[in-house]
């Protein structure tokens, strides 16, 4: 298999499959990505669309010598912010949730189907530069360097943001009588 790095040249040789190839690799990443920042799925579907349409037209721009994945959230991060601002709306959660767990009994698949639900609106109502970090590290489980990277980010203000989105989320959480270790067991 091809790494990105080796697909990227051949797509800026003219090779179109290659770019399919990049793009059917990390659309469910880069959509999964941008529904937990928007919170609306046909938004995150035309986002993502967007997203792999800009990128095509900015590869000459991709350093090769960095990782494309970073690169190409940077790219989505960019313009999922670009879309908030011009929106300047509160942005809700739509209660399409994935199963992660299965339950033994229905009342508990409930509860741990109410508590998802609770700690996303939680996580859609931080700031967008909170979320951000947060849902890359937490949910894409990125690492600090390739947060850094995608959102050209100092290290330190990525742990900074980080730190401050967790402190943030717990007050959310224990505001509405929920502690952090309930959720913990989601």
């Amino acid at each position: 298999m091809q790494d990105d790095n080796e697909l990227v040249r051949l797509v800026l040789g003219g090779n179109q499959q290659a770019y399919a190839r990049l793009v059917d690799k990390y659309k469910g990443k880069i959509f999964a990505y941008l529904y937990r920042m928007i919170g609306q799925k046909q938004d995150a579907q035309d986002l993502a669309q967007e997203v792999f349409t800009k990128a095509y037209f900015q590869l000459g721009k991709f350093q090769q010598d960095r990782n494309f994945s970073a690169w190409l959230y940077r790219v989505a991060a960019n313009h999922c912010l670009d879309e908030l601002r011009r929106r300047k709306r509160t942005v809700k959660t739509t209660g399409e949730e994935v199963e992660l767990i299965e339950m033994e009994t229905p009342e508990e698949a409930f509860l741990q189907k109410e508590q998802k639900q609770v700690l996303l609106r939680r996580i859609m109502d931080l700031e967008e530069e909170y979320r951000s970090v947060f849902v890359l590290r937490y949910i894409d489980q990125l690492s600090y360097k390739e947060i850094s990277e995608a959102l050209a980010l100092p290290m330190t203000t990525v742990q900074m943001r980080i730190h401050r989105a967790k402190k943030k989320l717990r007050e959310s959480l224990e505001e509405g009588g929920t502690s952090l270790y309930e959720m913990s067991q989601i």
